[in-house]
């Protein structure tokens, strides 16, 4: 079967695989029809991600085609379409066991710690399949991303009326401003990129956009009437960022890291005690948000209309993937077809 392999950092290679064995009790196989790009995939293709090895099958947020199951109690059907929670977790670890099965102690996640979904079948287990009637294949490989801003949100148990700032306006942080919303806080947004944040303002309903630097502080404060956010979230995966999100947050408030960075993380503890911070990692998504994503697209709460900025074959995929890094082609979502529908 056709397959994309990262053969190494900078380097895919379209090669075929051997076809999936039957699926055993408790797993389907699936026809993979749309892989999501994200910055995970971007980063493992410049050699940066955490926690990787290659060659590897990238693919995490998909969209799939059930077609054939290896247990008949399952209320999937062939033909069925699903979004896949791309978690495979123990089971039986601490956090599995507290429900947490997003942070599993063994977690393995498709296309990072295993190989993923750049390829037309996989096996999976059928708990990680989440079938919707009504939305697209497209619709469906966005649930991953958007889970991981529902479970940042989650975590920061926003209360309504609130005042939070997303730093990172890249689709982890929309993904952050979408839940934000549904929470009815009033939100800033601040990003480097012009470009993005006239996006944030154009297709999502933010409060403030303000472009990071000087004079950012400033206006932080006087949108807040000198007080700071309550929960800050930051979502750009950059140390200095990330250690500079510290100084953003009210007294007695909540920092949310959400983006993942190779490095240390050091912060000043005097100043942090004094304002009593609460300080949080958010990391993947949980079934029952799965459940609620669709739930929310399928009712139209969700408009997942401006998040597919390019497409492409999985073919012309290898050629394009550089460029869709590259800020002046603005990529917010790529969307790879390995279909011809």
């Amino acid at each position: 079967m056709k397959t994309v392999v990262l053969n190494q950092p900078g380097e895919f290679l379209l090669t075929h695989t051997e076809l999936p064995e039957a699926p055993p009790p408790g797993q389907a196989t699936v026809r993979v029809r749309r892989v999501g790009v994200c910055g995970t995939d971007f980063h493992a293709f410049r050699g940066k991600q955490p926690f990787f090895s290659y060659p590897r099958i990238l693919g995490h947020e998909l969209g799939v085609e059930v077609v054939s199951l290896g247990s008949t109690e399952s209320e999937l059907q062939p033909g069925d379409l699903c979004a896949v929670e791309p978690y495979l977790n123990c089971g039986s670890c601490i956090a599995c066991r507290r429900g947490r099965t997003n942070c599993c102690v063994e977690l393995k996640c498709l296309g990072v710690h295993t190989d993923g979904g750049m390829r037309e079948l996989i096996n999976l287990p059928l708990k990680k399949l989440h079938r919707s009637r009504t939305l697209t294949l497209q619709q469906l490989a966005l649930v991953e991303t958007l889970g991981i801003g529902a479970r940042a949100v989650e975590r920061a148990t926003l209360e309504c009326g609130e005042t939070v700032l997303v730093i990172g306006a890249g689709p982890i942080g929309l993904s952050v401003i979408e839940f934000a919303r549904l929470a009815g806080v009033r939100i800033i947004v601040m990003d480097t990129n012009e470009d993005r944040l006239q996006f944030c303002q154009s297709g999502f309903k933010i409060d403030l956009a303000i472009e990071a630097g000087e004079g950012a502080l400033s206006r932080i404060k006087d949108f807040t009437s000198g007080d700071m956010p309550v929960a800050v979230f930051d979502a750009t995966g950059n140390r200095q960022s990330m250690m500079e999100a510290f100084n953003l947050v009210a007294n007695s408030g909540r920092l949310v890291l959400v983006g993942l960075v190779l490095a240390d993380i050091s912060f000043h503890d005097p100043d942090a005690h004094r304002r009593e911070l609460t300080l949080l990692c958010s990391r993947n998504s949980t079934p029952a948000i799965f459940k609620r994503i669709i739930g929310l697209m399928e009712s139209g709460q969700i408009d997942t209309t401006p998040w597919i900025t390019h497409q492409a074959s999985i073919e012309d995929m290898i050629q394009e993937f550089p460029s869709w890094m590259d800020p002046k082609t603005k990529v917010l979502k790529a969307m790879v077809a390995l279909d011809k529908d």
